[in-house]
């Protein structure tokens, strides 16, 4: 019953988006270009950060400088941690990050604002040469993926390892491929590990960062994850759904709260976030939809970010035309015709609380006390 009302949920989207798509493209040209302020409709924006929605973020933009071709936003996938640094040092107009900011962040950057405008799942991709069955899922459960990364099981025939499978897994040593650079990726994995083991919240931070209790190959964004495992054999590695899906790479089953072995698709993930999204505050919705409840629920989902600061004038690299621009840009990819675009990538659309938040939240934007959006 789930996957047939995830189904219709998407087909909805699509449909929905055809008719904002119509409205949009008749209601919005005065909005972004505004001659009157400096007398140009040329505008370009720049935003950066996280690797794990890039795919979907280059696929906005792209799909937005069809329907407005003065308009064209850039992205660079450089990572979560220095999306923010990015955005919090005011060199790009707006940033990017799988890692919800922290309290002290925040503080560290006054006036910046985040919203979640995708999710999607880690999956955890493996490179188990022939004989060995390439259509079985491998299983795994926290604790195993714990002592994978801190060091403890080395070989994929560990006794703890096979226990969790039927088929039989080759005499072939581990190789624990992590991120190189700070990453959202990193913190969902980690954030993931800490909530089922007690030995990984005792010793590891759960963080953006590249340490790690134990050695292993590394690789620049998800990307470069995948990449070391297709090539290493006997890898292991954590990347977004989309990229093991580009390279072909195998995804793990992992055991969920209720104890179900679970991969990472587009209707696990929407279980997964409709099962743990609570919204506490209109101006903070930062969330944690790890380790979530259902039988269905894919146990590594996570939210992830977009970062603007909310009077956008106070961003020296932001002009006002550029600003009306993004936030018309903003709204448009949380609205039906951007979240349609997110299940051919394998993103689940946002719940619709999370849209109705985003929604009231980035009517706050302003320029000189002015706000942008008003309706």
């Amino acid at each position: 019953m789930w996957p047939i009302i995830a189904a219709v949920v998407i087909i909805v989207v699509a449909i929905v988006g055809v008719f904002s798509y119509i409205y949009f493209t008749r209601n919005t040209t005065s909005f972004i270009c505004n001659r009157a302020v400096e007398g140009s409709c040329t505008i370009t924006i720049q935003g950066a950060g996280a690797s794990f929605p890039a795919p979907l973020i280059q696929n906005w933009t792209l799909t937005y400088h069809v329907l407005y071709p003065n308009v064209t936003v850039n992205y660079s996938s450089v990572g979560s941690t220095a999306g923010r640094q990015l955005i919090t040092n005011k060199t790009v107009d707006f940033g990017a990050s799988d890692a919800p900011l922290t309290d002290a962040q925040i503080v560290a950057a006054p006036g910046l604002i985040l919203f979640p405008e995708t999710l999607g799942g880690v999956a955890i991709t493996y490179n188990l040469p022939a004989p060995f069955p390439q259509n079985v899922n491998v299983n795994f459960t926290g604790q195993v993926l714990s002592m994978i990364y801190n060091g403890t099981i080395t070989n994929w025939n560990d006794a703890r390892l096979q226990s969790l499978n039927t088929a039989t897994l080759p005499n072939l040593a581990i190789s624990a491929v992590r991120r190189a650079d700070g990453s959202g990726t990193t913190y969902a994995f980690k954030d993931y590990l800490a909530h089922v083991d007690t030995w990984w919240s005792a010793h590891v931070a759960v963080d953006t960062s590249a340490t790690w209790p134990s050695s292993g190959p590394s690789g620049q964004g998800n990307a470069g994850v995948a990449g070391q495992v297709a090539t290493i054999p006997g890898a292991i590695g954590y990347v977004d759904v989309i990229y093991a899906f580009k390279i072909s790479l195998p995804q793990g089953a992992v055991q969920n709260r209720n104890g179900f072995f679970v991969t990472p698709t587009l209707q696990s993930i929407v279980y997964a976030a409709a099962n743990e999204t609570v919204i506490t505050s209109p101006t903070d919705l930062r969330q944690h939809i790890v380790n979530a409840h259902g039988d269905q629920s894919y146990p590594i989902a996570t939210y992830t970010y977009i970062m603007v600061y909310k009077e956008m004038s106070t961003n020296s690299r932001t002009t006002q035309t550029a600003a009306y621009a993004l936030a018309k840009f903003l709204w448009w990819i949380i609205g039906p015709s951007g979240q349609a675009k997110a299940p051919l990538l394998i993103y689940a659309p946002l719940p619709s609380n999370i849209v109705a938040a985003d929604q009231n939240l980035l009517k706050s934007l302003a320029w000189a006390g002015q706000q942008i959006i008003t309706s």
